[in-house]
């Protein structure tokens, strides 16, 4: 246990309350020291940090460091982040996951010059937890460091890599994001890379043509995406590959692209979307009726009409949304 004292700075406002819980925790008693720790937290004092940190870095018992990362998430500055990316590497897995956590909701851009000192460590945990911390900082400065992560050994490091680049939206990372879409070996790292294309502009060809080749993907996961990202950008090249996608075995996967095939709006998918008003799922057959209403082709007004008498009341508010897009009176 670690026995030297700890001194708090500007103490003064608080030291009625803070000197006991301070004493208490050099008790050898490990749960004297965790009950003298969240006394400490109630006191909402940044004076108290420097006790959370000596707790997280020098105490014996996991638990209580655990209890110090946790509590330390709600400090923000260099030397409690510095602290915290330290105890990413602490024998005890409960302790680094609670470091994470705590990493996981910073919020200022300035917190990422102390997590970028820690992203090239060898263990892959730690340099995932920095990514997954830099990620919602948005900090332009991660851009290289999460460009060289794409190609980490470890899946989850190039997991986190893919989202801090979805994050940032640096048009620079849509080859490298495209590569990973269409050729890493795991598929939780290839779905995310599909997903993060979405920032692209609709008309980049390389973004189109990795989308493309996801929809044909072994794992119904990444296909799922793809429609969908396919029909947020409203890539015009992606109607006849949508429509055959209605006729995928997975039934989320017909959904997602008939949604897509309503954003990109071409008649073209019209007939092959009002087949669906027939789909015994009833989502599908409400998704359909949507996107009939966005595709606005006359020729799919007698299956809307017909769609009027679905047992579903979704599906017939849906068909009479749609008649009334196309121009149709609902009566």
């Amino acid at each position: 246990m670690n026995t030297s004292p700890i001194v708090l700075q500007d103490l003064d406002a608080i030291a009625d309350r803070a000197a006991d819980a301070l004493a208490r925790l050099q008790s050898p008693d490990e749960a004297v020291r965790r009950i003298a720790l969240l006394q400490l937290a109630d006191l909402e004092s940044a004076a108290t940090i420097p006790a959370f940190i000596a707790a997280l870095r020098g105490d014996e018992a996991a638990e209580i460091r655990q209890e110090a990362a946790s509590i330390l998430g709600a400090w923000e500055r260099d030397d409690v982040v510095d602290a915290l990316c330290a105890a990413l590497l602490d024998a005890d897995d409960d302790v680094r996951a609670a470091a994470a956590d705590s990493l996981s909701e910073l919020k200022q851009a300035s917190s990422g010059a102390v997590l970028q000192r820690w992203v090239r460590q060898p263990d892959p945990f730690v340099r995932r937890s920095v990514l997954r911390g830099l990620r919602e900082l948005r900090c332009a400065e991660a851009f290289g460091h999460a460009l060289s992560a794409l190609d980490d050994d470890d899946a989850t490091v190039r997991l986190e890599a893919v989202a801090v680049l979805g994050w940032l939206k640096d048009e620079r990372a849509l080859g490298p994001l495209a590569q990973r879409a269409a050729g890493d070996a795991d598929a939780g790292v290839r779905r995310a890379a599909v997903g993060a294309l979405g920032f692209a502009p609709a008309a980049d060809e390389t973004t189109a043509r990795a989308l493309l080749a996801a929809l044909r993907d072994d794992a119904w996961q990444v296909r799922e995406e793809a429609t969908a990202t396919l029909g947020k950008l409203r890539t015009p090249s992606a109607v006849d590959p949508l429509v055959a996608a209605l006729d995928d075995p997975y039934w989320q996967i017909q959904l997602r692209a008939v949604r897509s095939l309503g954003q990109i709006r071409n008649a073209r998918a019209a007939p092959a979307v009002a087949a669906l008003l027939t789909h015994p799922i009833g989502n599908l057959r409400r998704e359909a009726a949507l996107a009939l209403g966005e595709l606005r082709d006359t020729g799919t007004l007698p299956a809307l009409r017909d769609a009027l008498l679905d047992s579903d009341p979704d599906v017939r508010k849906a068909a009479r949304i749609a008649i009334a897009q196309i121009g149709e009176d609902d009566r």
